[in-house]
């Protein structure tokens, strides 16, 4: 097992095979794109397979698959299957736009992998264009209804843009009453690619829990997983649920189980800390597997109480980047 400096357990890891995205979301990268990874700068799937294995052998039991869009990177299918059979990964989740997703559905499945979190921030399709910049909407909600059929635990991730798809948070959460999925809304973050914007107009978990409360007053908390990062609701006679991640308030800290691994290798201890090492380095100067664990471990040891902490620790590199590049 795995621990950090303030006796947390880490056992999950959030892995961003990519950078690289087919939609453009105004908070994740500017209109003209980001400078993308060289793909030489990528961590090869071999590299990839190794870290899973030496990581998941220390306590690492939990991987998700993010981006950018996890599903434009070549191969992605054969890389899921060589992971889903190390002995001690429990469970692979998957972090998705789903415009690319539904022709392999029934692959995951056979995999084993049954947990798909679909990024949808809207469910009005010219809204959708506006915030994505580009019309998909019809094949992400065609996606939605392919992973209920197959019976996939699905969660919804709308990220909630202040004066821009408020109007969607009852729609979205009404989106759980005949379905069994759950609705979680987060705080927008910095993580945009361009520098300066700040976050000053974010709508807080505060304020989005009073809007949903304004219309369902009743409500009702549940007793959140442990490691969650949402705050969890149930409404009577609703299928689904909903939940509020205050990912810009940063709430959750305190129980915080996870790292992550950019797709050019550098490990993160904390989404807002500015990378403490890289792996793929490591590997390419032909490190063990016993100095790769160690280097992780060492990473744990100096690890930032919480979110606030690490944002000041990065002096002179102000939180900007795209949230593609760190896996969103």
């Amino acid at each position: 097992m795995l621990y950090d400096n303030h006796g947390r357990e880490i056992n999950y890891m959030r892995l961003a095979v990519t950078d690289r995205c087919n939609l453009r979301c105004h908070y994740c990268m500017p209109e003209e794109g980001i400078n993308y990874v060289p793909r030489a700068s990528l961590m090869t799937y071999e590299e990839m397979v190794r870290i899973v294995s030496v990581f998941s052998k220390e306590g690492i039991s939990k991987i998700r698959i993010t981006g950018g869009e996890p599903f434009l990177r070549k191969d992605m299918m054969s890389f899921l299957k060589e992971i889903s059979i190390l002995p001690d990964l429990k469970k692979i989740h998957i972090t998705s736009n789903g415009t690319l997703l539904i022709d392999k559905i029934d692959d995951l499945r056979r995999m084993g992998i049954t947990s798909i979190n679909l990024s949808l921030d809207t469910l009005d399709r010219e809204r959708f264009f506006k915030i994505t910049r580009r019309d998909d909407f019809q094949k992400v909600m065609d996606c939605l209804d392919a992973l209920l059929d197959a019976k996939f635990e699905v969660k919804i991730n709308m990220v909630v843009l202040s004066q821009e798809n408020t109007d969607d948070i009852i729609p979205m959460v009404e989106l759980a009453k005949n379905k069994n999925i759950a609705v979680r809304f987060i705080e927008e973050m910095p993580f945009n690619g361009t520098e300066g914007k700040g976050n000053d107009a974010y709508w807080s978990h505060i304020q989005i829990l009073e809007k949903i409360k304004s219309k369902y007053p009743s409500a009702q908390k549940l007793i959140d997983p442990k490691y969650s990062t949402s705050s969890n609701y149930k409404i009577d006679n609703f299928k689904g649920s909903f939940g509020i991640i205050a990912a810009y308030s940063r709430t959750f800290c305190g129980s915080c189980n996870r790292i992550r691994m950019t797709p050019q290798g550098l490990i993160k201890t904390c989404l807002y800390d500015n990378g403490v090492f890289n792996v793929r380095d490591l590997i390419r100067a032909g490190a063990t597997d016993e100095q790769l664990t160690a280097a992780l471990k060492s990473a744990l040891g100096h690890r930032a109480k919480d979110g606030f902490e690490a944002e000041h620790k990065r002096f002179q590199f102000p939180v900007s980047e795209s949230m593609a590049t760190i896996g969103g």
